[in-house]
């Protein structure tokens, strides 16, 4: 699969702003010139065209439909940034990170996207703040925090997830505008400790009964992959493991609990 297939194919909103900037120069590494002389059709990406304007604003408007293309590449920005919190690549992440393209999309495919990730991986000026805040503007809740759960299983990749990589995961929940709760809701999905279950729920050890089967009803309608299906069931995969984990720790607090 070509990039000008796999890209003109599967992108929306991204092909402006910073991110469509950084898709820009990573393909700019990977693509030769046109052969026609007409240049690359990525040349222009994070540009607004003459009489558009592009902004980035905090204010509440509707949401353009985020496309598969879309998550992917905000994925593969995310996911350079978390690699290098640490001040090292380590080769299991990476390859945590292609397998789980393959996964989700097919080996070619994959090959494609990983190439374009190794080009974005080299940039060392990419603004988290920036990615972020195009990302929390432009994408739904329910497809940030599948943002949030791939983030999280990269870190852990290596078997440790480090002290700078949780800061760094943190800081981008924040300007992702995912919430203290949710955050902490889908840490612990990727630790084990005796109140990992009742943190996944977004509850205390002190629920009662009915609070945690509210807290549950809760979660998994959160947490149901029908939510990001419009990104297509490649990304619905990823989601149907948070929601398992939903009930998996429902029924690990109703064995301890009894009810």
């Amino acid at each position: 699969m070509s990039f000008t297939k796999w890209i003109g194919a599967s992108l929306g909103w991204s092909f402006g702003g910073p991110i469509g900037a950084i898709i820009g120069l990573a393909l700019g590494s990977v693509i030769d010139a046109m052969s026609d002389g007409k240049g690359s059709p990525f040349l222009n990406q994070g540009q607004p065209q003459q009489g558009q304007r592009t902004t980035y604003s905090t204010r509440t408007q509707q949401r353009p439909q985020t496309q598969s293309g879309d998550f992917e590449v905000s994925l593969l920005i995310l996911a350079s940034i978390v690699i290098k919190a640490d001040g090292k690549q380590d080769q299991r992440e990476l390859d945590y990170v292609r397998q789980q393209f393959v996964n989700m999309y097919g080996k070619e495919r994959a090959n494609t996207a990983f190439a374009l990730f190794k080009n974005i991986n080299k940039q060392n000026n990419i603004s988290t703040r920036q990615v972020c805040l195009q990302i929390k503007q432009m994408m739904d809740h329910p497809s940030r925090l599948q943002l949030m759960h791939f983030l999280f299983g990269i870190a852990k990749a290596d078997g440790l997830v480090t002290e700078d990589e949780v800061k760094q995961i943190y800081t981008i929940a924040g300007y992702l505008g995912i919430s203290s709760r949710d955050y902490e809701s889908i840490k612990a999905m990727f630790y084990d400790s005796s109140d990992n279950a009742y943190k996944v729920l977004e509850i205390t050890k002190s629920a009662s009964v009915d609070e945690i089967k509210k807290a549950y009803r809760t979660m998994a309608k959160k947490y149901h992959p029908d939510k990001v299906i419009h990104l297509g069931k490649e990304h619905q995969q990823g989601a149907e493991e948070k929601f398992r984990q939903v009930q998996a720790a429902y029924e690990q607090i109703q064995k301890e609990r009894r009810f």
